[in-house]
């Protein structure tokens, strides 16, 4: 009975991928792979760096660091664990039309992020409007996955899922334990803490603002590491 559902999904998956990869033409393709941007984790990690170091707001850092520390806990081992090739890998007729990912498929990490943080940013603003717009990006970043090639419809179904039960945990258990930590360990501080405000440390601290660029280029970096490494390579061959 279980072979049977999972060669069933397995069918749906490959004829749910042939149908839509590349769907739309390339200008939709290409207003995908911008909005698909939304799911990668260099939005969250600069939005991290932003609440912490330039304008110092705990809670929010807190909520956001904590839906994005449950996706790196929960994502990456089950993508090892489950061991799933991309569409791109295993099925010939499949055109992969982004950067070639390097992880495995299931489940898809720029679900997971668009639902997790997508909730959370709702539940701030309390926002109808927003919710509705909220649950577009969803939609439209889960089905980017599809329509580029890297991921099957299981994938990202299964990767908002994990993104909706992620948020809950961060916000109910490890948000308000991160919150609370920052808050004690700001007695500690010798110097003025500066909330909620751009902090002029930036401009007076010659090595807090280098401490910031720092991060911040390593974040970049990041989000650029492959291109960075085949033009470093391209430049050695010539």
């Amino acid at each position: 009975m279980e072979a049977k559902l999972l060669k069933k999904l397995d069918t749906w998956d490959k004829k749910v991928i042939s149908k839509y990869n590349g769907f739309g033409g390339k200008p939709f393709t290409i207003f995908l792979r911008v909005v698909s941007y939304l799911g990668r984790e260099t939005l969250w990690l600069l939005l991290m760096l932003y609440f912490l170091f330039i304008y110092y707001d705990s809670f929010l850092f807190s909520n956001i660091s904590s839906v994005f520390l449950i996706g790196v806990l929960l994502i990456a081992p089950m993508k090892k664990a489950i061991n799933r090739d991309r569409p791109f890998e295993k099925l010939k007729n499949i055109e992969i039309l982004e950067k070639q990912p390097s992880s495995r498929s299931f489940p898809s990490w720029h679900s997971y992020n668009v639902a997790s943080q997508g909730l959370l940013f709702s539940l701030f603003f309390n926002s109808t409007p927003i919710m509705f717009l909220v649950v577009i990006i969803v939609v439209v970043v889960s089905f980017s996955r599809i329509q580029l090639g890297v991921h099957y419809p299981t994938d990202v179904i299964c990767g908002v899922f994990v993104g909706i039960l992620g948020f809950l945990f961060a916000r109910i258990v490890v948000a308000p334990l991160i919150n609370n930590l920052l808050i004690f360990f700001e007695q500690f501080n010798v110097g003025n803490i500066y909330k909620q405000v751009i902090n002029p440390l930036l401009i007076e601290n010659v090595f807090y603002m280098v401490l910031v660029v720092v991060l911040l280029s390593m974040i970049i970096y990041l989000a650029n590491y492959k291109w960075v490494k085949k033009r470093i390579n391209r430049s050695s061959e010539d």
